[in-house]
Formats: C-alpha cells, sequence, structure tokens
C-alpha cells in the first residue's frame, strides 16, 4: 500500500515542482498535431482515429504508425523531462513514473482530440456544400 502511495504523491508532486510548465506546454503541442491530423482525416473522408483504432483492423498498424509520427516525439521529450524533474526533485529515477507522465502529457491529449476534430471538419465540410 505505501508504494502506491508514494507513486500518487510523485504524480502529485509534478504539477507545483520544477518544470510545471510542461503540463501546459506538451498538451497543447499534442492537441496541435491532434487538430492538423483530424482536419486530415476529413478532408480524405477517414474515419475518426480513435474510434477506426478499434474498428478497423485491417488498418490499425497504420493507423497507429501515423499517430505516433505525430505525437512520438512529443511523448518522448516529455518522458525525458521527467527524468529531468526526477533527478531534480528525487534524485531517483522512476520510469513508470515518466512513462505515465508521457502517456497522460502527449498520447492521451491527442487521442482524446483528433477524433471530434475530424468529426467537427467533416460537418463543416457538409454545412457548406448545402
Amino acid at each position: 500500500m505505501h508504494d502506491h502511495l508514494s507513486f500518487i504523491n510523485g504524480l502529485l508532486e509534478r504539477l507545483h515542482g520544477p518544470m510545471s510548465f510542461r503540463f501546459i506546454l506538451q498538451p497543447l503541442v499534442a492537441f496541435f498535431f491532434a487538430i492538423r491530423d483530424g482536419r486530415r482525416d476529413a478532408r480524405e473522408g477517414r474515419v475518426p482515429y480513435f474510434w477506426a483504432l478499434f474498428r478497423d483492423a485491417g488498418h490499425r498498424r497504420d493507423l497507429l504508425r501515423s499517430g505516433w509520427k505525430s505525437v512520438g516525439t512529443v511523448f518522448i521529450i516529455a518522458v525525458v523531462l521527467d527524468f529531468v524533474f526526477q533527478y531534480l526533485v528525487f534524485r531517483d529515477f522512476r520510469p513508470v513514473g515518466a512513462l505515465l507522465a508521457g502517456l497522460i502529457l502527449a498520447i492521451l491529449p491527442y487521442l482524446l482530440l483528433r477524433g471530434p476534430v475530424s468529426r467537427l471538419m467533416r460537418r463543416s465540410v457538409k454545412g457548406n456544400k448545402q
């Protein structure tokens, strides 16, 4: 039980410790890529990204590759910055925490926004044609 509390406290310390700017900057960069890719999905008539990952097994590998190409660098930067934070605050490296920070700051915002942007853009295009 103590390990779980330590893990949660470590995550909470990231919000207020040094380098907390990344909690704004990195999701914004992920959002930028999600908007760009969602608009492209709408123009090309693709099914919204997150839904297609589950529904379209034949193209899943290509979809994952496309998503990683867009947000992979943001994820890696999030992980590296978390390792720097860990060294400054804990004088230790906690790989699970760093991977979780990368997931929360880069992958999750991208996944949450790309599909809705695609849907909105598709509706916008349909509305303009009528």
